[in-house]
Formats: structure tokens, C-alpha cells, sequence
């Protein structure tokens, strides 16, 4: 029963665990009837995750209830229909419940200067939620507007939801690896916005969280940094308080 309770008490790890399963999955997922049933069964299990560890976040638990509701009826509608349009539709609500559950996770990583192993998790899931929120969002661009993005494999064929994915991947993280071009006008307008995302992503939310871990571990110098205002607080009846007479008003 432990690994339950491990569980509970970090959702950012099981959610970040299921999503990246997902990825390894996905491929064998997308060229059968049966598989494309397991997609949508995953993206039902991925969307309950996401509910779930807003819970945990200062956001309101319904607006995610809200946004997953219809995605759900709609993943469902996916394991008895092929139609397309359910595939659109599905996407279009479900990029701003991944959106809108980053956003919580962030809040919930900022809320204090404290980070818990379950915050560590969640700088993991909340770039891999992202990442989900925007492949969602091709989709949509790819429905509306066909022919949006080409790659060096079937230029003129639809691309698939991994395909997608990768796109979104390699963007966000900004390795440029990926062979899927947007070419469409509306299409590399999303792509740069997901580029801004990364950007500020790694110089907001990774460097906030790794300048607050390592003095927890005790990495680097342990000295209190002079004329911080934080700290004094912290020196005032200590061991460490300068003798009487070394600084202070008494000393001016």
C-alpha cells in the first residue's frame, strides 16, 4: 500500500509518468481500430490526472471539471466512432484543460519559497502538459486549415497526432530537431508562441525552482548573503549575530 500513498502524495510524478508512457506508446496506437480505442482510453486516464492534480493546485477544481467534462464525452464517443470531426472537437477542449492545469501547476510551484518532491515532479508534468496543450492545438490548425504542416515523409499528407506531438516537443524544448514544418501563416504564429512559452519556461519557472533546491541540499556556500533583507531575521538571537559594537546603529 505504500506505493497508493506514494501516489497520492505526488500526482505530478504519476501524471508526468502516465504522459511519458504515452509517448512510447502512441506509436502502436494509431494504425488499428483497436489502437486508436486504447488512444482514446489513455487520453481518458490522462484527463482524470489532470483534474486530480489541480485539486492540489490554488486553481478551481471545476473550471477543470468544466473544460474535461465535453473532452471526456468525447474521448468516449472515439471508442465506439472513427469520425474525424470527434478527433477536432476532442483536441479543441482539451488543449485549454492541459493549459489551464500547467497554469495551476505553476501557481502551485510559486505559491512559497519550499520545494517539496512533489514540486520537483511537477516541473516535469507541467512541460509535458504544455507541450500536450499545443500538439492539441495543430490538430485543430491541421483541421481547419489542411495542408498547414509538412514534413519531409508525405509532404502533402495529413500529419499524424505523433508527428504533431514531436513538433510540439522539439519546439517547446527549442532542440529544432523535428522534420515537421508549419507553412501555413496561422500555423508558424502558434509554433512561435510555443517557442515564447519555452523560453520563458526555462528562464522563469526551472531557474526559480533549482535556485530554491540547491540551498535545501546545502550546495555552494552556506553563508547568509550580506544586506539581504530575508535574512536578518533569521541572524537576530543566533549564534551567528555580529558581536555588539561591528555593526548597527550603536556602531555608526
Amino acid at each position: 500500500m505504500s506505493w497508493i500513498q506514494k501516489a497520492k502524495d505526488t500526482p505530478s510524478a504519476l501524471l508526468l509518468f502516465v504522459q511519458l508512457a504515452g509517448v512510447l506508446l502512441y506509436p502502436f496506437m494509431e494504425e488499428t481500430r483497436a489502437g486508436r480505442a486504447l488512444f482514446s482510453a489513455l487520453g481518458i486516464i490522462v484527463l482524470a490526472l489532470a483534474v486530480l492534480t489541480v485539486r492540489r493546485t490554488p486553481s478551481f477544481t471545476w473550471v477543470s471539471i468544466c473544460l474535461a467534462t465535453p473532452a471526456l464525452i468525447l474521448l468516449v464517443a472515439q471508442l465506439f466512432s472513427s469520425a474525424s470531426w470527434l478527433t477536432t472537437w476532442s483536441a479543441a477542449f482539451e488543449a485549454p484543460l492541459y493549459f489551464y492545469a500547467a497554469v495551476g501547476l505553476i501557481r502551485y510551484m510559486f505559491a512559497d519559497h519550499i520545494v517539496t518532491t512533489d514540486e520537483l515532479w511537477a516541473v516535469g508534468a507541467t512541460f509535458t502538459l504544455v507541450a500536450w496543450g499545443f500538439a492539441y492545438i495543430y490538430v485543430v490548425v491541421q483541421a481547419v486549415a489542411p495542408g498547414s504542416f509538412t514534413a519531409a515523409v508525405g509532404p502533402d499528407q495529413a500529419r499524424s497526432w505523433m508527428e504533431l506531438l514531436f513538433l510540439s516537443f522539439t519546439t517547446l524544448s527549442s532542440t529544432g530537431l523535428s522534420d515537421v514544418v508549419p507553412i501555413a501563416a496561422f500555423a508558424r504564429s502558434v509554433v512561435m508562441l510555443e517557442q515564447l512559452a519555452g523560453l520563458l519556461y526555462v528562464a522563469m519557472v526551472v531557474s526559480r525552482m533549482v535556485g530554491l533546491t540547491f540551498p535545501r541540499l546545502g550546495v555552494g556556500s552556506t553563508q547568509p548573503q550580506q544586506g539581504s533583507s530575508e535574512q536578518k531575521p533569521a541572524r537576530r538571537g543566533g549564534s551567528g549575530v555580529d558581536r555588539p559594537g561591528r555593526r548597527g546603529p550603536s556602531a555608526r
